[in-house]
């Protein structure tokens, strides 16, 4: 069928499709997914005996904060040219 020449979300926001057709957003919630598996950023803290380093006693938004932060660094990388 023909199109109906309405924007999509991404000609809209301009970002340009790397090889595979995935725009560069998506290529920066992948890295931000395989940084979390990686480093265990998104569990939760599992309370041990013993003493701790670090109190795990971050609220929902400081997590919620903390993630978009590094979507934006993320997001940053992938679109350095060079």
């Amino acid at each position: 069928m023909a199109e109906t020449g309405t924007p999509t979300n991404e000609s809209a926001a301009g970002a340009q499709a790397p090889a595979g057709g995935r725009t560069k957003d998506e290529v920066a919630l992948e890295l931000m997914r395989f940084i979390t598996l990686q480093t265990g950023y998104g569990k939760s803290p599992q309370s041990s005996a013993g003493f701790s380093g670090k109190p795990g006693t971050r609220s929902a938004e400081e997590h919620a904060e903390a993630l978009l932060e590094l979507f934006q660094r993320c997001r940053q990388v992938v679109n350095q040219e060079g």
